[in-house]
Parts: C-alpha cells; structure tokens; sequence
C-alpha cells in the first residue's frame, strides 16, 4: 500500500511498521498564523485495478504564551477639562494579546509615576479589566496644566508577559477667574485720586488701568471700558491698553470733581468683569494744594476734619519747640564767640614788666605791710610784642586791695592806668 498527503503541509508520514504510518511536523507550527490543518490522507494498494481510499485528519495547534500584550499606540493623549466633575471618564487605553484562553486575557494597572511629588493615586484610576481612565477629583489648571504615567497591560499565561504605554493628560482652561484689577487699587481704605491739570490738552494721559487674569489663552485676554463719568465725552480709555486719556479741552464749566467707573472684561466664556472707580481731581497746576478727596458715603462732612484738629495742634506745637531750640542754640553759640573775642581783645592790652618770668603770687614788702595776704594774677603774654603783661584777677581781701590802690595811684599815676582802674 501507498500512504501519502499533501505536500504543502508542514507534516509528513513516517513508516513505522508494515502498514502503520507516523504523522509528524516537519517545521515548527505557530497557532497565531494557522490555528487548525485539515489534512487528507489518501491510501491506495498495489493491484489491477488499483484501489484506493481517503481519510480526513483535523489538526488543531495548541497555544503556548509566547506573546506580549501590544498597545494600539506607545503614547496616548487625553484632554480634560479643569473643574471636571469627580469620576470623569477621560478615555480609554487598549491593548491585544495573539495569544488564546488565558495567555490572552489582559489586567491594566498604572505604574508608579516618575515624579515622586505627582499624587497619581488621586487623580486618575483605571478600569483593569477595560482600561478606561478616569479622573477622581476635579482638576485645575491654573495648579496643574498637565502630567505623565505609564499604564500596563499583562497577560494571564505562565510565565505572564507585559508591556507598558506612556498616558499623557492635558487640562484644558475653563473661564474661572475674573479679571483683578491692580491700579487704580479697588480695596483701598481712601479712593484713588488722580490730578488733572485744566490746561490739559486732548489726549493727555491721566492714568493707566492695570489689571491681570489668572486663566490663560482667550480667557485672559482683557479689555477696558468707561461705564459711568461725571462728564461724559470729557474722557475716554483704550479698549486694550486701558490708558484713560482726556478726549476734549477742559472749560470752566467742568465739575472740579470727576467720578469714573471702569470696567475691566476677559473674552472668556462666559465672560468675567471687574470694577474699578477712579477719582480725578482738576487743578490749574500742579503747584496748587492738593485738595482733599471726597467724602466717603455715610460719612459726615466735618467729622474728618473735627478728628484732625487735635494732631494739627500737636504738630505745629512740636514745630514751634524744634524751631525755639534752635534759634536758642545759635544765640549761644554767637554769644559764646564773641565772648572769647572780647577775652583775647582784653588780654592784648595789659602791660606789665619788659623782661623776666613774673610770679604767681606777688606779696607787699613795703614798711607798713599792708600786702601781708597774696594775691592772684593771670599771666597775659603778647605774641611777638616781647613784653610780658600780668593783670589783677581776684583780689583776697576787697577792702584791703582799695586801700592798697589808693596809696598806689597817690603815688603811680601808671600803676593805676596799667591796672585799669
């Protein structure tokens, strides 16, 4: 007999034993390409006629985990929203396995993120068995505009194999933040007040409003307008650059006191505003007082200046004291000046002995010996003159030193002139 198959089939018929065959694979089977064979097998004797027989053989390959899991994209990108609401489905990551049965059954989980200080765990969850994502907890954009993980598929085989993809999730901005105004200051305890000259000619810049937005893109592009003025037509703003400006000449008519209200709008959607009132004060120059901003509402007309009274007082008894003081400090001082000119003026005229050291203290030796007690003199030295001069300073005994001078100038006229009596 003659066994035999096709021959485009990797399997052969092998003899064993007189009319007994083997069907073995001549090359290695891979059940991803062809899971099932149907083999014809076909058997025919040796006589005349010849006679023969088929036979259908199925041959089913076996799966073995020899396939990771694949992605349909190594990177995903997911847009959501900021101030989602919380369990947000924000899409889904897929991934195969060629493999059959449990070798083909897929687990996702997310990896630990690079970024030690990312909370992953609670801002995104994962599906394991579907892979869809979502998004915990409401997200914001002006804290977090986007941020990176690793998702990972695995399989059910023995040993399991795995493989990884890289999700990339951006926050969209969402229109949450109002435009805040940083000039004129909207909170301050006493309204902004701007000084405007009244030979200002048209154009002139009076102020520049400054205001910011915390969102970005199309949310955060600011315009200006001028809702309320005291004159209208009399100032104008820039619609982007939020310049206030004056748009005519100013006349007597004009109120000395301008009121503005500014609005300050983003292009979000809805579009968010804000406020600010700008006082403009009009002055024939910049040399005049400022004059006082207006009254607060509810406020009484004099009750600011009636609380002023009292440190006005203070103030200008402080500047009278300071101002004494020193005039007094500068008449010492002129005093004390012209004091030491007269003391050197003085000492220049004494006379006294030519030549010779003069003593300090100088005593009667004459017969009646009424200059029996000392006397205290001051040496004066004219420079350059080469005379010595000595004056009286303190006599001890008044009475003692009138008679002395009485004998003295009966008898010296120059004693007594020299003395200065």
């Amino acid at each position: 007999m003659i066994c035999s198959i096709p021959d485009n089939l990797p399997f052969v018929l092998k003899p064993t034993f007189k009319n007994y065959y083997t069907l073995v694979t001549e090359s290695p089977l891979d059940r991803e390409e062809r899971a099932e064979y149907n083999i014809t097998i076909s058997v025919s004797d040796l006589g005349t006629p010849r006679r023969h027989t088929q036979h259908n053989l199925t041959v089913r390959v076996a799966d073995v985990n020899d396939n990771a899991p694949a992605f349909s994209q190594p990177a995903y990108t997911l847009r959501v929203r900021e101030n989602n609401s919380p369990a947000l489905h924000i899409g889904t990551v897929r991934a195969t396995d060629a493999d059959a049965g449990a070798n083909a059954q897929l687990t996702y989980s997310l990896l630990p993120p690079s970024d030690p200080h990312l909370p992953l765990a609670s801002l995104v969850a994962i599906n394991p068995d579907t892979g869809q994502l979502f998004a915990l907890r409401a997200l914001d954009y002006e804290a977090l505009r986007a941020f990176d993980f690793q998702v990972r598929a695995a399989d059910r085989g023995a040993p399991a194999l795995s493989s990884q993809a890289r999700v990339r999730v951006l926050v969209a901005d969402a229109n949450d933040h109002a435009p805040v105004v940083l000039y004129p200051p909207p909170n301050a305890s006493a309204p902004c007040t701007e000084l405007l000259p009244r030979a200002a000619e048209p154009g002139y810049l009076l102020a520049k409003v400054v205001a910011v937005d915390g969102d970005a893109g199309q949310n955060a592009w600011l315009s200006y307008r001028l809702l309320q003025a005291t004159e209208p037509g009399l100032f104008g703003v820039g619609a982007h650059s939020g310049e206030v400006r004056t748009a005519r000449p100013l006349s007597e008519r004009d109120a000395p006191r301008q009121r503005l209200l500014l609005l300050v709008r983003d292009h979000g959607e809805p579009p968010l505003s804000a406020s600010v009132p700008l006082h403009v004060l009009l002055v024939d120059g910049f040399s005049q007082p400022y004059l006082p901003p207006p009254e607060a509402p509810g406020r009484a007309p004099g009750a600011g200046a009636g609380a002023d009274e009292p440190l006005t007082v203070a103030l200008v008894g402080a500047l009278a004291c300071v101002s004494a003081l020193l005039v007094g400090a500068l008449l010492a001082l002129a005093a004390g000046r012209l004091c030491r000119r007269g003391g050197a003026a003085s000492a220049g005229g004494c006379a006294g002995p030519a030549e010779g050291g003069v003593p300090g203290q100088l005593l009667d030796v004459g017969g009646t010996g009424t200059l029996a007690h000392g006397y205290r003199y001051e040496v004066c030295l004219a420079g350059g003159s080469g005379s010595d001069e000595f004056k009286f300073l303190k006599p001890v005994f008044p009475n003692i030193l009138g008679q002395h001078v009485e004998r003295k100038s009966e008898g010296s006229p120059t004693f007594e002139n020299s003395l200065g009596i």
